[in-house]
């Protein structure tokens, strides 16, 4: 029987960690919360994120980081890509020689523009081949209740890839292999970025032809970044590509679109920061992203106007009308 640590206990990490010992793991579920550890423990839920849902029994809780990571063939990773870095710096030693790291996380890191595989192998010091990366339209909400759903698991080991698969492989959530490690991370990366956009449109009432274009040119932004990277233009064609993008963008239950409804309703940066509970990804991902881009020489003009109005101020409605005054191309160029 395998044994898994997720880190940490956020409505992703729980609904994972469900995932997990549905396929036959025993889990062990990582919380700074004495109480949230204690309900998930007895009542097997966890009352903050994820209430209402059964944990089977299989998943235990832990405050203590050691005593999660002791034996752990699998240690999955969801905490927010601000964080990871300086965690892992914590976690590492305590993880042994063989285990796996699994990432849930889509983002960038702000002060390097760094994947979270790339700041895993740099903070916990180990190869790519002991790296794998799930990503997909996996909003945690419909797993949890067991709506069918498919990911996609990236590894630049294809054995390492296999060995994740089997491991959350469930009659509710099927797992595809992909050895483009950087496209499905871009692809789940940018697409946060996009759903806050796909939040605006939505707050100032703008319908389904300004979404579908929205989304349409947004996947664009987002293959010409992976092309510049060497990414494979087939995986944004797929799960982790265009699925993840539709789900984030057009789902009420996807914090990065919730968030931008609200910017596109009139609230400030920091009114809704106060009061959204967990962390909309993309609010951190533009700034790196568009780095990234730059030093490249890609354009991504979308992820330009959401930084606008996320840090310079810019009005939603000022920033679309910017955006529908470019000179017209062609729709398909490589950068």
């Amino acid at each position: 029987m395998r044994r898994a640590a997720v880190l940490t206990a956020g409505s992703w990490g729980t609904v994972f960690a469900k995932v997990l010992a549905d396929a036959g793991a025993r889990v062990t579920l990582v919380t700074r919360d004495r109480e949230v550890a204690d309900s998930i423990n007895g009542r097997h839920v966890n009352p903050r994120y994820l209430e209402g849902v059964r944990l089977p029994d299989q998943v235990r809780a832990t405050v203590r980081p050691e005593q999660a990571l002791r034996d752990a063939d699998l240690v999955v990773l969801a905490v927010p890509s601000h964080a990871l870095r300086s965690c892992l710096l914590d976690w590492a030693p305590m993880v042994g020689p063989g285990a796996v790291y699994v990432s849930l996380m889509k983002g960038m890191e702000a002060v390097t523009s760094q994947r979270m595989s790339e700041v895993i192998a740099q903070a916990a010091g180990v190869g790519p081949e002991r790296i794998a990366v799930v990503s997909g339209p996996n909003l945690a909400r419909e797993i949890a209740v067991e709506h069918p759903a498919a990911t996609v698991v990236a590894s630049a080991s294809a054995a390492t890839a296999h060995r994740v698969q089997s491991a959350c492989w469930t009659p509710y959530l099927r797992p595809y292999t992909n050895g483009d490690v950087v496209g499905c991370e871009l692809g789940g990366a940018v697409k946060n970025v996009i759903a806050l956009a796909a939040g605006m449109l939505e707050g100032m009432g703008f319908g389904t032809n300004s979404q579908a274009s929205l989304i349409a040119r947004g996947l664009a932004e987002t293959m010409r970044l992976g092309a510049a990277l060497g990414a494979e233009p087939m995986t944004f064609a797929g799960l982790a590509g265009l699925g993840d993008l539709v789900a984030t963008c057009g789902s009420p239950l996807s914090r990065n679109r919730t968030f931008g409804e609200r910017l596109g309703r009139g609230m400030t940066l920091e009114q809704v920061l106060a009061q959204q509970l967990q962390v909309a990804e993309g609010v951190r991902s533009c700034r790196p992203l568009l780095a990234l881009a730059e030093g490249l020489g890609v354009s991504m003009p979308i992820t330009r106007q959401v930084e606008r109005v996320l840090y310079e101020g810019l009005p939603p409605l000022e920033a679309v009308k910017d955006l529908m005054s470019h000179e017209p191309g062609p729709e398909y160029r490589p950068r």
